[in-house]
């Protein structure tokens, strides 16, 4: 499946990107921090130019860094806290316990048994689509989620192999990633929004006031005379703004992409069965879209149909997960065998 180096070091290598990624991410911010800034200083300084205007902006982003930082490490805690229950509550799903299911126990405990691993919690979705997701960060917070059509239509064998691949995610600390990386992200895109709303309300009272019609006018003049540097400096700031949140989205979604194919390599080191992971992808496909699922969610499932562009893909293709397969060892259903998709 994954030839060039053995399963385990290109988990550690995957680990080492993600956390390399993660950092991008807080750089991210920063630079963020730094347009709000430039952005403050280039609106209420009517006189700097452009150099001026950024050396202070500079000098606001080193004080603020710090209480940036701080706020943002509290709301990823919180967010490593509670995104189990969370989860829980956005997706409407419902606690399964042994005595209600006792096959799906019975095949998340061998799993979980054979790496001496805690046994998650199981929670069920009540639609009709092929999706499951992983969720916790410490053992009393694991959870399975799966859904009631992949209960419905997947057999033992590739429900076994279902749990194995978010099993997988587990060991590997995928979840705690995407939690980290969903957090960090949407601190940065309620940041930008609020930024752009607010600019968009300065505009609309500019127009209705007569009153601020003169001092407006000026300080949005793009050239020309000692006002040209504020005008960049205000151009400059919502610039970077829009980098940091199209680069964070790129960063996230290529933190999701690698470790699908680990978590289905995973799944075949814990069940032996290349084939039951490539039969329930086959069965999966194109029936995986919840409905009523946030796109941070839809990026945590075993599948994200979503978004299949090269750049925002959160997910590699099922035909590329079922050829890494099937290089694994696996064998691909002849057209009369494989499973007719609904």
């Amino acid at each position: 499946m994954l030839p060039a180096f053995g399963l385990y070091t290109q988990i550690a290598a995957n680990r080492r990107r993600s956390t390399f990624l993660i950092v991008g991410l807080f750089a991210l911010f920063y630079l963020l921090t730094f347009a709000l800034a430039l952005l403050a200083q280039g609106w209420d300084d009517t006189s700097g130019t452009l150099d001026n205007l950024v050396g202070l902006a500079l000098h606001d982003t080193l004080w603020l860094a710090p209480f940036a930082t701080v706020a943002v490490g509290l709301w990823v805690w919180i967010g490593l806290r509670i995104n189990e229950f969370a989860l829980g509550l956005v997706m409407g799903s419902a606690r399964v316990e042994r005595t209600e299911n006792p096959r799906l126990y019975n095949l998340l405990e061998n799993l979980c048994l054979s790496r001496g691993m805690a046994v998650p919690r199981l929670r069920i979705i009540e639609t009709p689509a092929l999706n499951a997701f992983a969720a916790g960060v410490k053992p009393e917070q694991f959870t399975i989620t799966v859904t009631r059509g992949l209960l419905d239509t997947l057999d033992e064998k590739e429900l076994e192999a279902v749990l194995a691949h978010e099993l997988t995610h587990i060991r590997n600390g995928d979840v705690r990633m995407m939690i980290i990386a969903v957090f960090i992200v949407g601190v940065m895109s309620f940041i930008g929004e609020m930024t752009f709303r607010g600019l968009s309300s300065g505009a609309r009272l500019y127009e209705g006031s007569s009153e601020s019609s003169s001092k407006t006018s000026v300080r949005f003049k793009v050239s020309g005379g000692k006002n040209s540097g504020q005008a960049a400096a205000i151009i400059m700031a919502l610039t970077c703004i829009v980098i940091a949140w199209i680069l964070s989205l790129v960063i996230r979604f290529s933190l999701s992409r690698q470790r699908e194919y680990l978590a289905d390599a995973g799944a075949v080191e814990l069940t032996r069965n290349p084939d039951a992971m490539i039969s329930a992808l086959l069965k999966i496909e194109s029936r995986s879209e919840i409905d009523s699922a946030p796109s941070s969610v839809m990026e945590m499932c075993l599948d994200n149909p979503r978004a299949r562009s090269d750049l925002f893909a959160t997910h590699p293709s099922i035909e590329k997960r079922i050829a890494a397969l099937v290089r694994a060892g696996g064998r691909r259903p002849t057209i009369q065998e494989e499973p007719a998709s609904v």
